[in-house]
């Protein structure tokens, strides 16, 4: 049934139970294995040694990273920063029995094998419980934005509407994490930053399917509340998947060129946009029809009317 011409008619409504139940299990599937086998936690959060250095030329990062290895540094994380000369050098924690000068003469030692104009700019050791810390701060912030986003929703819209929302920005928080677990890609602050930053595009596409069906329930008395929600969800794909190519293009763009730094950044947001699109265009409006939402929910009382009047 097409209600307004021009726009597309795609029956999204048709497979709502199984996008649910698909849904459901890559949700499951994701919690699992964000518990076993379990994030691997970058030095940000496991602790470590955080090194600068800078040479007068620009080194070779991947010589560098074998002779930390050999020296006996596992997983050592080599970049560069601010400039091709200048390395920011990531170590695992240390034996607590090794000072941290004899940890920086045996960096020092690797970093001069590829030129003797290097210093050290900086040495510090982060210690297992800041990274805990850290860990129990990025929960409680991701926490925090839930139950705003919950509130907002409910007072903008209906409390079902506002769960539909919970359960969308949820899903898309737990598969993008649940996709760093399965893979084994290191898990850092700038992810979390990024999975904080899918929490609020998921919200905002969310936001404007609920617009649109709260509109469509004022005024198309006559369609079903699955013509309804399957209306608004064809009315708002042109803006949707137009918001999603356009970030897309800038994070690819930010995952060639951006090195490594900013790598887990942009395929978080990645893996976020595209599962977020998903969901708004399936989990939202499944959610709302599965909570049998009605023109009912959308009735402006008069004292709503006379609160709207300038």
């Amino acid at each position: 049934m097409q209600f307004l011409t021009g726009t597309p008619n795609f029956n999204f409504v048709k497979w709502r139970r199984v996008a649910m139940i698909g849904s459901s299990v890559m949700s499951v599937v994701a919690l699992i294995t964000i518990f076993y086998p379990g994030l691997n936690y970058g030095l940000d959060f496991t602790g470590g040694v955080i090194v600068e250095a800078q040479y007068t030329e620009a080194p070779d990062l991947d010589s560098i990273r074998n002779g930390l290895t050999d020296a006996g540094f596992e997983s050592a994380q080599v970049q560069n920063f601010g400039s091709s000369s200048d390395v920011l050098i990531r170590l695992p924690p240390s034996d607590e029995s090794e000072s941290v000068s004899t940890v920086q003469d045996r960096v020092l030692s690797v970093l001069r094998a590829q030129g003797e104009g290097v210093q050290i700019l900086r040495l510090e050791s982060v210690g297992s419980q800041v990274g805990a810390d850290l860990a129990e701060q990025g929960a409680l912030a991701m926490l925090f934005a839930l139950l705003m986003v919950f509130v907002y929703v409910m007072l903008r819209f209906r409390w079902k509407l506002a769960v539909g929302a919970i359960v969308a920005t949820v899903h898309d928080v737990l598969v993008t994490t649940g996709v760093f677990a399965v893979l084994g890609w290191q898990f850092d602050l700038t992810v979390l930053g990024s999975i904080l930053a899918v929490l609020g595009y998921s919200i905002n596409d969310t936001i404007v399917v609920y617009d649109r069906i709260r509109d469509n329930f004022r005024l198309m008395r006559r369609g079903t509340a699955e013509q309804i929600v399957n209306a608004s969800v064809n009315q708002t794909l042109a803006r949707t998947l137009v918001t999603g190519v356009t970030s897309l293009l800038v994070l690819f763009a930010l995952l060639l060129i951006g090195g490594d730094t900013l790598w887990g950044f942009a395929v978080a947001l990645i893996v976020g946009i595209l599962v977020g699109t998903y969901s708004s265009i399936y989990i939202a409006s499944s959610m709302a029809l599965a909570l049998k939402v009605s023109p009912a929910d959308f009735t402006v009382t008069k004292q709503e009317k006379v609160d709207e009047l300038p």
